[in-house]
């Protein structure tokens, strides 16, 4: 299972870290993403990972 929000579908960016030097080396930024239960219209309840944005919106039913 990867580490992808089950709503919105966000991931891992990448980008740059810059230092003082303009030197530019690769890294990766990972999405704010928790592991919680949610149910699904017949009311059964499972558990996937949700990124806080779609958490504070709430998107996932309760």
């Amino acid at each position: 299972m990867s580490r992808v929000c089950s709503v919105c579908g966000k991931g891992k960016m990448s980008g740059h870290t810059v230092s003082h030097s303009n030197i530019k080396t690769n890294r990766v930024m990972n999405a704010n993403l928790h592991k919680v239960e949610v149910s699904d219209e017949n009311g059964k309840v499972s558990r996937a990972y949700l990124c806080t944005k779609c958490m504070k919106g709430s998107k996932k039913d309760n």
